[in-house]
Protein backbone atom coordinates (compact mmCIF):
# COMPACT_ATOMS: atom_id res chain seq x y z
CA UNK A 1 0.00 0.00 0.00
CA UNK A 2 2.80 2.40 0.91
CA UNK A 3 4.70 1.57 -2.28
CA UNK A 4 1.63 2.30 -4.39
CA UNK A 5 1.05 5.61 -2.64
CA UNK A 6 4.71 6.58 -3.05
CA UNK A 7 4.77 5.67 -6.74
CA UNK A 8 1.53 7.55 -7.38
CA UNK A 9 2.88 10.64 -5.62
CA UNK A 10 6.09 10.51 -7.63
CA UNK A 11 4.18 10.14 -10.90
CA UNK A 12 2.00 13.13 -10.04
CA UNK A 13 4.96 15.27 -9.01
CA UNK A 14 7.12 14.46 -12.05
CA UNK A 15 5.46 17.11 -14.28
CA UNK A 16 5.85 19.69 -11.51
CA UNK A 17 9.58 19.09 -11.32
CA UNK A 18 9.88 19.08 -15.11
CA UNK A 19 8.00 22.34 -15.53
CA UNK A 20 10.04 23.90 -12.74
CA UNK A 21 13.05 23.46 -15.02
CA UNK A 22 11.54 24.46 -18.35
CA UNK A 23 8.55 26.73 -17.86
CA UNK A 24 5.84 28.10 -15.67
CA UNK A 25 3.77 25.80 -13.56
CA UNK A 26 0.72 28.04 -14.00
CA UNK A 27 0.54 26.97 -17.65
CA UNK A 28 0.61 23.34 -16.58
CA UNK A 29 -2.11 23.89 -13.97
CA UNK A 30 -4.23 25.80 -16.48
CA UNK A 31 -3.95 22.91 -18.94
CA UNK A 32 -5.02 20.43 -16.25
CA UNK A 33 -7.98 22.64 -15.31
CA UNK A 34 -9.05 23.02 -18.94
CA UNK A 35 -8.81 19.24 -19.43
CA UNK A 36 -10.96 18.58 -16.37
CA UNK A 37 -13.59 21.14 -17.39
CA UNK A 38 -13.73 20.37 -21.09
CA UNK A 39 -13.28 16.59 -21.10
CA UNK A 40 -13.69 15.02 -17.67
CA UNK A 41 -16.82 16.83 -16.42
CA UNK A 42 -18.85 16.11 -19.59
CA UNK A 43 -17.64 12.50 -19.48
CA UNK A 44 -18.86 12.06 -15.89
CA UNK A 45 -22.23 13.63 -16.80
CA UNK A 46 -22.50 11.28 -19.79
CA UNK A 47 -21.70 8.24 -17.65
CA UNK A 48 -24.33 9.27 -15.09
CA UNK A 49 -26.87 9.70 -17.89
CA UNK A 50 -26.05 6.26 -19.31
CA UNK A 51 -26.41 4.69 -15.85
CA UNK A 52 -29.82 6.34 -15.53
CA UNK A 53 -30.91 5.07 -18.97
CA UNK A 54 -29.66 1.56 -18.11
CA UNK A 55 -31.65 1.70 -14.86
CA UNK A 56 -34.79 2.71 -16.75
CA UNK A 57 -34.21 -0.15 -19.20
CA UNK A 58 -33.73 -2.65 -16.37
CA UNK A 59 -36.77 -1.38 -14.49
CA UNK A 60 -39.27 -1.26 -17.34
CA UNK A 61 -38.03 -3.71 -20.00
CA UNK A 62 -35.95 -6.41 -18.31
CA UNK A 63 -37.76 -6.35 -14.99
CA UNK A 64 -41.27 -6.68 -16.32
CA UNK A 65 -42.18 -9.58 -14.04
CA UNK A 66 -39.10 -9.99 -11.86
CA UNK A 67 -38.96 -7.89 -8.74
CA UNK A 68 -35.17 -8.37 -8.38
CA UNK A 69 -34.42 -6.73 -11.72
CA UNK A 70 -36.93 -3.97 -11.02
CA UNK A 71 -35.18 -3.27 -7.71
CA UNK A 72 -31.75 -3.18 -9.42
CA UNK A 73 -33.10 -0.78 -12.04
CA UNK A 74 -34.62 1.44 -9.38
CA UNK A 75 -31.33 1.54 -7.47
CA UNK A 76 -29.40 2.49 -10.62
CA UNK A 77 -31.84 5.30 -11.39
CA UNK A 78 -31.59 6.54 -7.81
CA UNK A 79 -27.77 6.54 -7.87
CA UNK A 80 -27.72 8.38 -11.20
CA UNK A 81 -30.11 11.05 -9.92
CA UNK A 82 -28.04 11.48 -6.75
CA UNK A 83 -24.93 11.82 -8.94
CA UNK A 84 -26.60 14.49 -11.08
CA UNK A 85 -27.71 16.44 -8.02
CA UNK A 86 -24.22 16.29 -6.47
CA UNK A 87 -22.46 17.36 -9.66
CA UNK A 88 -24.81 20.26 -10.35
CA UNK A 89 -24.69 21.34 -6.68
CA UNK A 90 -20.89 21.42 -6.59
CA UNK A 91 -20.88 23.26 -9.93
CA UNK A 92 -23.28 25.86 -8.54
CA UNK A 93 -21.37 26.27 -5.28
CA UNK A 94 -18.12 26.92 -7.15
CA UNK A 95 -19.83 29.54 -9.33
CA UNK A 96 -21.53 31.21 -6.35
CA UNK A 97 -18.24 31.40 -4.44
CA UNK A 98 -16.35 32.77 -7.43
CA UNK A 99 -18.95 35.47 -8.08
CA UNK A 100 -19.36 36.23 -4.38
CA UNK A 101 -15.65 36.86 -4.02
CA UNK A 102 -15.81 39.39 -6.86
CA UNK A 103 -14.16 37.45 -9.65
CA UNK A 104 -15.31 38.14 -13.19
CA UNK A 105 -15.82 35.43 -15.78
CA UNK A 106 -12.83 36.73 -17.75
CA UNK A 107 -10.63 36.14 -14.70
CA UNK A 108 -11.98 32.62 -14.16
CA UNK A 109 -11.99 30.98 -17.56
CA UNK A 110 -11.27 27.57 -16.03
CA UNK A 111 -14.38 27.36 -13.84
CA UNK A 112 -17.18 25.34 -15.45
CA UNK A 113 -20.14 27.33 -16.66
CA UNK A 114 -23.28 26.72 -18.62
CA UNK A 115 -22.39 26.32 -22.29
CA UNK A 116 -23.52 29.21 -24.43
CA UNK A 117 -22.43 31.77 -26.94
CA UNK A 118 -19.59 33.92 -25.68
CA UNK A 119 -18.88 37.13 -27.54
CA UNK A 120 -19.20 37.48 -31.27
CA UNK A 121 -19.29 34.20 -33.19
CA UNK A 122 -18.00 34.28 -36.76
CA UNK A 123 -20.79 34.77 -39.25
CA UNK A 124 -23.40 35.64 -36.60
CA UNK A 125 -24.67 39.19 -36.39
CA UNK A 126 -25.36 40.55 -32.93
CA UNK A 127 -28.04 43.17 -32.32
CA UNK A 128 -26.80 46.43 -30.75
Amino acid sequence: MKKTLLLTSLMLLTPVVTFAQFGEISTYMTNISVFINSRLVPLVFAIAFLVFIWGVFKYFILGGGESDKREEGRQLMLYAIIGFVLMVSIWGIVNILSQGLGFRQQDLQDIPNVPGVRGNVQGVQQNP
